[in-house]
């Protein structure tokens, strides 16, 4: 059976709305055309999106009734669950978790595919962070600046823009001047969260095409990755896949030819509610990690492809946080750092945040609490993670829902 896809989802339910736009219009019957005949030409109009995007996501799609991701059936031992009643019956409880998840997973679609039409060599990283993150809560009808408010929906972390031998955890801090150039490579990474279930994707681009092996290699390793998850497969040998297939390319970059290699210390993870990183993590290279993919897991399918070492390390300025999920009990004797906790809790829960997020409900010399606070362990900070200077890295990602009867690929959009 062919996968369902995000598009034709789309499409089926643009149809309908258009039929019940027509019925509304007077075209169901004869007597409604002959009522409505002087208002023939006032006919109501399909809503669109707007650019850049605006409209709230509920209102495009009313009832809840959003896009399905990618639905893909399991394999082997597993294609019983498909049919299977007792499956089936545990995916209709879930309606309010996949209804969180497919708003969140759409409200990323159409921000990033505007994000892909419009970002251009010449923009500051401040401007590009600040488009994706405004339109992502325009999208959702959550601006972040209301006490909690950001708890409801929103960014499910900060938008990570890292550019060449930066692999990850880079986003702009207040006063970044930083310019994209053309030579460039850069990863972006957006996560959206509606009540705390959150969707992890990330795409490259590039803007010369001597870079295109290093993407190719790079969601072809993904997208293997996505094609050979499922329940019961074991996260070593899922491993094995993404590297092998990452490796297969090469790339000519002025005149050298580089390995593509599979960065080994950053990969996917499982992705529990208010928190990006759960319990599991996929390696990216083949490994003797035993554990399984479970029913009911929800997987971060990450990979990312470097011309470098294949090995990131901690560098530079710091711009995300996150508060712990195991923090501990901690006196804090510096009443700035007492007061952020509060703020952190109240805001944010253990949803990553950065910086430019605190700067926007209106926090002022948070920096020494700040350090505090991560000195003390209540706090997380990710440092961004470089390889070798001069060397050019790739990453795309998908989430994916390991549902009961189907693996749902959520994220899945019609441009990767």
């Amino acid at each position: 059976m062919a996968a369902k896809t995000p598009s034709d989802e789309r499409k089926v339910l643009n149809d309908q709305h258009a039929t019940e736009i027509k019925v509304a219009a007077g075209e169901g019957s004869d007597a409604k055309k002959r009522k409505n005949k002087k208002k023939k030409n006032k006919k109501k109009k399909i809503i669109a999106q707007t650019e850049p995007p605006s409209i709230l996501v509920s209102k495009l799609f009313p009832n809840n009734n959003y896009p399905k991701g990618e639905e893909v059936e399991y394999k082997n031992e597993n294609l019983y669950r498909t049919t299977d009643e007792e499956k089936r019956h545990l995916d209709n409880l879930k309606s309010d978790f996949l209804s969180d998840y497919r708003q969140a997973a759409e409200t990323h679609r159409q921000v990033r595919q505007w994000a892909q039409r419009n970002i251009k060599p010449g923009q500051t990283l401040t401007e590009i962070a600040n488009g994706i993150e405004d339109s992502v809560r325009r999208l959702l009808g959550h601006d972040g600046l209301a006490e909690g408010d950001s708890l409801i929906a929103g960014m499910g972390f900060p938008t990570g823009l890292n550019i060449d031998e930066i692999a990850a955890h880079y986003s702009p801090n207040a006063g970044d001047k930083v310019v994209l150039q053309q030579n460039n490579v850069m990863k972006i990474d957006i996560g959206v969260h509606v009540n705390g279930r959150i969707v992890d994707s990330a795409f490259t681009m590039a803007f010369d095409p001597m870079y295109d092996n290093l993407l190719a290699a790079v969601k072809d390793a993904t997208n293997t990755g996505v094609r050979e998850a499922g329940i019961d497969v074991r996260l070593g040998e899922l491993g094995g896949y993404i590297q092998e297939a990452m490796e297969s390319y090469e790339c000519e970059i002025n005149g050298t030819t580089y390995p593509i290699k599979s960065i080994r210390n950053i990969g996917g993870h499982s992705i529990l509610p208010y928190r990006i990183h759960g319990t599991k993590s996929i390696p990216p290279v083949k490994s003797d990690d035993m554990t399984k993919m479970e029913e009911g897991d929800i997987f971060a399918i990450e990979t990312f492809g470097s011309t470098g070492n294949g090995w990131v390390y901690d560098h530079g300025d710091v711009s995300h946080y996150a508060l712990r999920a195991d923090a501990p009990n901690v006196d804090l004797r510096l009443s700035s750092a007492k007061s952020l906790l509060n703020v952190i809790k109240k805001n944010f829960g253990t949803i990553p945040f950065c910086r430019r997020y605190l700067d926007r409900i209106g926090q002022e010399k948070y920096l020494l609490g700040l350090n505090t606070l991560v000195k003390s362990g209540i706090v997380e900070d990710y440092p961004p993670l470089l390889d070798k200077k001069g060397s050019h890295s790739a990453q795309f990602e998908h989430t994916i829902l390991l549902r009961p009867t189907v693996k749902e690929v959520i994220s899945r959009g019609d441009d990767y």
